[in-house]
């Protein structure tokens, strides 16, 4: 399922990145790697703040919508 529809708070493994190379080059560069952990912090006007190998990171819906957990 897509990182847009985990629990809040809930740490979950990354199953798969899915989109244009360019697209997962940027997630990869920001720490989002198969295998790894993430967790939504808090949501906010459509935008998500995610812990990512221990660092927030704020990303779009349309970008986490991408990440397959």
């Amino acid at each position: 399922m897509p990182l847009i529809l985990a629990d809040m708070g809930t740490e979950n493994i990354i199953k798969q990145i899915s989109g244009r190379p360019e697209i997962k080059k940027h997630l990869e560069n920001l720490g989002f790697v198969v295998g790894g952990t993430v967790s939504i912090i808090s949501a906010i006007g459509g935008n998500l703040i995610v812990n990512v190998k221990n660092s927030r990171v704020a990303i779009s819906r349309e970008l986490a919508s991408k990440i397959m957990i």
